[in-house]
């Protein structure tokens, strides 16, 4: 009957204490690692409380009594440390002492209660947190033996063998309740580990399945990202909306949206673009087309202001609990992180187009005017020659005129290679050879990629020699690769001229070396490799065998 007595009292402290768990500022102070004096006054206090009220609800035996007041000792001090466990040690001793102080108990008690702060203070410092619960209740039962010892000392031997025969057993047993308080606080913070980690994993699922609906940021792709939303937070409705208008809207009452294909946005979530707060709505009379009674309205933020909001709808009162906040606010950064890359990429790929197109166009006129130099020098001597070049010019600029995205077929652009050739070879009759050396391969790439390459390669590499030379064009496929070479058996390369293009620093004679090099980097991430031969000049790139290069 005893023990059931301990258990009993035991348990108005764990209800105590669970009661007490249940309110946000406690879970919050029981969670943290480190206290403010303030609140270690305050968790001292409450424990000292405890301490001292589980003396008055003792049963007396014997002139001694039975009570849990060890076990709030210890908890205080396991839990808190020193400056908890040890105050309500000595407070509750102190008091246990006033009380009875010709007690039998009253010093043994003292002492026991004393040593239980410390004991507490110990294992805080030194137990791991798996197993804190098993070293309280060894502690607990240390502390009552502890007690039991100096009862048998301090008193009467007839006396203490009674006292001790009635109360050791129940008293020692009953410690083990340190253990569960111990257990109680601990699971608060596995609670929250545990909701903290699904709703990671939720966050984390979203973000997988919505990740490549923003390479294309359009209306359906929104529409698609608010559709997993919904499946994934059992949602009555999810909506995303800019600063003025519904962008996309999926659930109860999407067939307005269906019609009207777009619709202005509601007072509410106006305030919280306005405001850039988040707007939690859980008692709704009715909101919206349906019969909405909860939502939440979450600004969506790029380069720091808010350019619209998540919108997510339930028909059930109190839908939006603390943990869907989380999950919502999470769920918010993430789709506006995932907006402004996505816009960014956007800008970069204009970007890129744009200088690619001012690249390209500056590589036009300079062909041109190379190639009409070469025809006004056979007009007068060779003007049949001379006209063949002229119809060879107007079909290759007809070609690219005709291009609207800038790609051709590897092969398309080898045949405008040939025509180019044609035009010099016109110009140095035998002082020049040409051989190609090309695999049957075909992939996009823009066009005059290779003829400034093979211009460079005759201009100043063939040209300025006495003898004649020879330029070797190769396209070879190599695995998931292919190999784009232009040698020249010329004069070689400067190594100026080789440090010049990699620092984007170069003279004017080779503007078209230059330009490729660019070009090529921008499509392909790596620029032109260049190096010098004996005798010649090689300049090589790479492209992907399989990827249209645009």
């Amino acid at each position: 009957m005893l023990l059931l007595a301990v258990f009993e009292r035991a348990a108005l402290l764990l209800m105590a204490l669970f009661f007490l768990s249940r309110f946000r500022p406690f879970q919050h102070l029981l969670r943290k690692q480190d206290h403010s004096p303030a609140e270690l006054a305050g968790v001292s206090l409450l424990f000292c409380l405890f301490a001292v009220f589980s003396t008055y609800t003792g049963i007396p035996v014997d002139g001694s009594l039975v009570n849990v007041r060890i076990i709030a000792v210890l908890s205080g001090g396991i839990l808190f440390g020193p400056w908890v466990g040890i105050p309500a040690g000595i407070v509750s001793g102190v008091h246990r002492y006033l009380i009875d102080i010709h007690g039998y108990t009253s010093v043994p008690c003292l002492i026991s209660s004393v040593a239980a702060g410390l004991i507490g203070t110990f294992i805080h410092y030194r137990a791991g947190k798996a197993r804190l619960w098993l070293y309280g209740v060894v502690a607990g039962m240390f502390c009552e033996g502890l007690t039991m010892a100096l009862i048998l000392l301090l008193t009467d031997p007839g006396v203490g063998a009674a006292i001790v025969g009635h109360i050791a057993y129940p008293m020692i047993l009953g410690t083990v309740c340190v253990g569960l308080i111990v257990r109680l606080v601990q699971d608060l913070d596995d609670e929250k580990e545990l909701l903290a980690a699904r709703q990671a994993k939720l966050a984390l699922t979203i973000a997988n399945q919505t990740l490549p609906y923003f390479q294309n940021l359009d209306r359906d792709a929104l529409i698609e990202v608010c559709t997993v939303i919904r499946q994934h937070i059992g949602a009555d409705a999810v909506a995303i909306t800019d600063t003025a208008d519904v962008l996309a809207y999926v659930g109860l009452g999407k067939d307005y949206y269906r019609q009207h294909g777009h619709s202005a946005i509601g007072e509410i979530t106006r305030q919280a673009v306005e405001r850039d707060q988040i707007i939690i709505e859980n008692n709704l009379q009715q909101y919206h087309l349906a019969d909405f009674h909860s939502v939440i309205i979450i600004p969506l933020r790029e380069n720091g202001r808010v350019t619209g909001t998540l919108k997510i709808f339930y028909r059930k009162s109190h839908g939006i609990t603390s943990s869907l906040r989380e999950v919502a606010v999470g769920l918010s950064q993430l789709i506006s992180t995932q907006m402004e890359v996505s816009r960014i990429k956007q800008l970069q790929e204009m970007t890129r187009k744009a200088e690619f197109t001012a690249l390209q166009s500056k590589i036009n006129p300079h062909f041109l005017f190379n190639a009409l130099n070469a025809i006004s020098s056979l007009i007068r001597i060779q003007p049949s020659e001379a006209r063949q070049l002229i119809a060879k010019l107007a079909d290759y600029l007809r070609y690219n005129l005709a291009l609207d995205d800038g790609l051709i077929d590897i092969q398309d652009e080898l045949r405008q290679v040939r025509d180019y050739i044609a035009i010099e070879q016109a110009r140095f009759g035998d002082k020049l050879k040409v051989v190609f050396d090309v695999d049957d391969v075909h992939v996009r790439v823009p066009s005059l990629l290779l003829q400034p390459l093979v211009e460079n390669a005759i201009l100043h590499g063939i040209q300025p020699r006495k003898g004649p030379g020879e330029v070797c064009i190769a396209v070879k496929r190599d695995g998931a690769r292919i190999h784009v070479c232009v040698r020249d058996s010329g004069y070689g390369i400067s190594q100026e001229v080789i440090d010049g293009i990699a620092e984007g620093k170069v003279e004017s004679r080779s503007i078209g070396l230059m330009n490729v090099n660019e070009r090529v980097k921008l499509l392909y991430g790596e620029g032109l490799r260049l190096t010098r031969l004996e005798p010649g000049t090689a300049v090589c790139f790479d492209l992907p065998a399989e990827e249209a290069a645009c």
